[in-house]
């Protein structure tokens, strides 16, 4: 794989996981909705939140290692900026592993079809099979 600028590889077990940690918590995923709006520093991110500037710095940290947001220095600020496209690796994420457990889902109903000849109920359906009479004689 490819690393960009800042050493991260897209698609990595390392990288994902970055990701779902930073998106784990509650305070930084405030701090990217706040950053979608519009850039904002550091010290006025802190002054939204009971929390010292440290505490805010550190999860500002977390989220710019997951490539979520970037720091740009504007004289004395250090304004923090949202990726658009970190989302993305994260949809992306989400939907490898949507489409693993489909498959599974489908070899699995495609076992059942073939030990008992019908169909097996789909998931959701909210039908179970009937089992109420017993075995069929």
């Amino acid at each position: 794989m490819v690393a960009d600028e800042s050493g991260r590889t897209d698609g990595t077990d390392e990288t994902v996981d970055r990701l779902f940690h930073a998106l784990a918590d509650a305070t930084r995923r405030d701090i990217l909705r706040r950053c979608v709006r519009g850039e904002l520093s550091v010290s006025r991110l802190a002054a939204a939140y009971p929390m010292s500037f440290a505490a805010v710095q550190k999860h500002v940290t977390v989220l710019e290692r997951a490539g979520l947001v970037t720091k740009e220095r504007h004289g004395r600020e250090r304004l923090v900026r949202t990726d658009p496209d970190a989302v993305g690796r994260a949809r992306r994420a989400l939907d490898e592993l949507e489409s693993a457990w489909r498959a599974r889902v489908e070899r699995m109903s495609g076992l059942l079809v073939e030990d008992t000849g019908r169909p097996a109920p789909s998931a959701g359906s909210g039908t179970a099979p009937d089992t109420a009479r017993g075995p069929d004689r």
